[in-house]
């Protein structure tokens, strides 16, 4: 098995080669929205360093969102694209539950509350705990909530860019991000069980009906 994951929905961009039991390869570019330019030449990369062609993945996993509504489209285009065009399955993975998996990795935390920050007064969030197969998994539905209806939805410690906006004492982890090495982690017990999608499912989630709303209505820029 060989597992591509991308994740571009934060304003990074990340590449993760895996098989059944170790990762082959990794690169991470931290510009802000870079992905555009960055992820293709990330992806051949891959497959130059680890010898590996397309034809040759058991599945593509990405990050669906939610996120930036930009870089939530960037992943799942780019990952349809290649899976449709290669005869691919495909594995969408929460980007919550990729943060959440993130806070494991990086401090060992097995309940967390995952909370990003949506723009316009809102995040998005849900809270994730650890399984025995070392999966953070949801306890709950994913949401966008405004700040005060998010304080009432935290179960976990907070973790993420939104936590500020839900606790301001409560910060330690609002600088964690997941990365294509959480996205793998995750798609890698799932492709085991082969409990994937055809291309034409590799979708985004945005929660927010308004995705296209104006970036002037927005207030910042996703």
């Amino acid at each position: 098995m060989k597992l591509l994951a991308l994740e571009t929905a934060n304003e990074q961009c990340s590449i993760s080669l895996v098989d059944e039991t170790q990762e082959l390869f990794f690169q991470l570019d931290t510009r802000a929205k870079a992905q555009t330019q960055t992820i293709l030449p990330m992806i051949e990369q891959a497959f130059i360093q680890t010898q590996t062609s397309t034809e040759e993945l058991t599945a593509i996993a990405f990050s669906r969102g939610p996120g930036s509504f930009s870089g939530v489209r960037i992943n799942a285009a780019v990952t349809q694209a290649l899976a449709w065009s290669h005869d691919i399955p495909v594995i969408p993975v929460s980007t919550l539950q990729a943060l959440a998996q993130a806070a494991y990795r990086n401090t060992g935390l097995t309940e967390v509350t995952a909370v990003l920050d949506a723009r316009m007064n809102e995040v998005y969030l849900a809270s994730f705990k650890l399984d025995e197969q070392k999966i953070m998994q949801a306890v709950d539905e994913e949401q966008l909530l405004n700040y005060e209806d998010a304080k009432l939805a935290v179960k976990y410690v907070l973790v993420g860019s939104g936590s500020t906006f839900v606790n301001d004492e409560q910060i330690d982890y609002k600088s964690m991000m997941a990365t294509a090495q959480d996205i793998a982690y995750i798609a890698r017990e799932l492709a085991k069980k082969k409990q994937w999608l055809s291309a034409e499912l590799a979708l985004p989630v945005y929660l927010r009906d308004n995705a296209w709303k104006k970036i002037s209505e927005q207030g910042k820029k996703n």
